[in-house]
């Protein structure tokens, strides 16, 4: 399978199935599903921490909270629901979805400079070629999170 992190955004069983299934294209179908982005293998799930504090810095507010407290294990009343899927599988608190589609945007590439300097003082350097990247993907973090709104669930995929 390789490295892979998405979010998705619609009915978790279907998600979880079209993953079953291996039908990753279908994730971006708009038909079925109310947003998806695909982060591949560009970033560590931390990073999403970091783009959250990003995101505090800037606003001078207290939203969104940390991206690893609004995951939780996908379960149901018969156990985990990821089970069958080889990678992780999380729900994302709808807050925190809220919290970053709420984001401006004249506040977005202030963030995403503040997201890249975070990275590249905590986790790694940042070279100067990824940084248009990186940028991209906190552009379509907001986007996804503001098509996500009042989604079903939301979940993270990943596997490392």
């Amino acid at each position: 399978m390789g490295v892979l992190m998405d979010l998705v955004a619609g009915d978790a069983r279907e998600i979880l199935l079209a993953i079953g299934v291996d039908d990753w294209n279908g994730l971006s179908d708009r038909g079925r599903f109310s947003a998806h982005v695909s982060l591949g293998g560009r970033m560590d799930p931390t990073w999403l921490d970091l783009l959250a504090r990003a995101c505090r810095e800037v606003s001078g507010g207290d939203a969104p909270g940390s991206f690893s407290d609004a995951c939780r294990s996908l379960h149901d009343r018969r156990g985990r629901l990821g089970d069958a899927v080889d990678a992780t599988v999380e729900r994302v608190d709808p807050r925190w979805i809220d919290d970053m589609a709420a984001l401006r945007d004249r506040q977005v590439g202030v963030v995403a400079a503040r997201w890249i300097e975070l990275i590249d003082d905590e986790e790694c350097p940042v070279d100067s070629e990824d940084k248009p990247t990186l940028r991209s993907v906190a552009e379509e973090l907001v986007s996804f999170c503001r098509l996500a709104r009042g989604a079903e669930d939301v979940l993270l995929v990943w596997s490392i």
